[in-house]
């Protein structure tokens, strides 16, 4: 089984477009603000959008499950304060967990939270509950920087993050460490904001003993990591100056990494540089780089193509990068999935 870890609902109906739209119009001008209700959004368009996109891609790539959030960009924390978001967040969600409604046997929820600069990170509980309890939603999408590239929010092992922390382990539950857009014009959005808070939040789990207070905490750090597996030895080295223990014992039993990595020497530095068993696939199709590689005339967001080729992984590795690992991390999926019989 082919599990695609990092997946978003990027082609979701104009409609949320529009209403988002008027949605952020109405925060200078509450008159024109919308309502929940104001939004219609069938199950035929929701269908149409899907078979025609990500399904589509899944079956001509190999493909079996993906897990679905609202589209990362759309986030956009930075806007609006807590009851925009909340709001906003409460409508992505909903989308996503109807369209695994839909299609169940292919996509399967996990969700954004409402989170908003400045505001406590408790306050996401509420979306996070329901989401998980009402949804049968597997994980959860994790802002670092909510103020769209300014960083204004306290680091990932500061204790403000701690009651979202203790749900995850509550559920059992990992989060995928995941900006929005960037509104800091020194840093592209998906060129340069994404990859640069995967490698902070893996720098700031470093210095920080955050794993002994969460032992069970789990993150996924999307991208291949950004930098990390590219400067290995750096933050071993970085780790060793800081007096903190090896990093296969400090950070590896909590820290994964997915295979959004758009070329072969990227999973191939990859797959020699990370163990195995914190290696997720991933493809985030339809996503941040969706043209074709004119060198190999494929998909650069085809990354099944890199995992079959690369010459790191045997045929047992390869299970566990394209299944066996994602049911461990992502436990309610495994419990899911073994209720199906899969």
């Amino acid at each position: 089984m082919i599990i695609d870890v990092h997946g978003h609902y990027t082609t979701a109906p104009k409609a949320l477009e529009d209403w988002r739209n008027k949605q952020i119009a109405g925060i200078k001008d509450p008159a024109s603000m919308p309502k929940v209700a104001d939004l219609k959004i069938s199950d035929d368009e929701l269908r149409e959008t899907i078979e025609t996109n990500q399904l589509a891609k899944m079956k001509e790539r190999g493909s079996d499950i993906t897990i679905f959030s609202p589209r990362a960009s759309f986030m956009a924390h930075h806007i609006g304060d807590f009851n925009v978001s909340s709001t906003w967040a409460a409508i992505c969600n909903e989308l996503c967990y109807r369209v695994a409604q839909l299609f169940p046997d292919h996509f399967v929820p996990a969700a954004m939270l409402p989170q908003s600069p400045g505001v406590d990170p408790a306050t996401c509980i509420p979306e996070l509950v329901k989401c998980v309890e009402q949804y049968g939603n597997v994980g959860i999408n994790l802002n670092p920087d909510p103020s769209g590239g300014h960083w204004t929010s306290p680091p990932l092992s500061d204790k403000a993050w701690y009651p979202i922390y203790e749900k995850m382990v509550e559920y059992d539950i990992p989060a995928m460490i995941h900006v929005s857009t960037s509104c800091n014009s020194c840093f592209h959005t998906t060129g340069a904001h994404y990859l640069n808070a995967d490698t902070t939040a893996f720098m700031q789990c470093l210095t920080s003993d955050l794993f002994k207070d969460f032992p069970t905490l789990k993150f996924l750090i999307p991208h291949g990591g950004g930098a990390v597996p590219y400067h290995w030895g750096r933050f071993r080295g970085l780790a060793q100056e800081l007096k903190k223990p090896l990093l296969t014992e400090h950070l590896l039993n909590n820290i994964f990494f997915d295979t959004c990595v758009y070329h072969q020497p990227g999973i191939d530095l990859l797959t020699k540089v990370i163990p195995v068993r914190n290696i997720l696939f991933a493809s985030e199709m339809i996503g941040a780089v969706r043209g074709i590689d004119p060198e190999t005339g494929h998909y650069f967001d085809d990354t099944k193509r890199y995992v079959q080729a690369t010459a790191n992984l045997n045929d047992q590795e390869r299970y566990m990068v394209y299944e066996g690992n994602a049911r461990r991390v992502f436990k309610r999926l495994d419990d899911q999935l073994t209720a199906k019989g899969l």
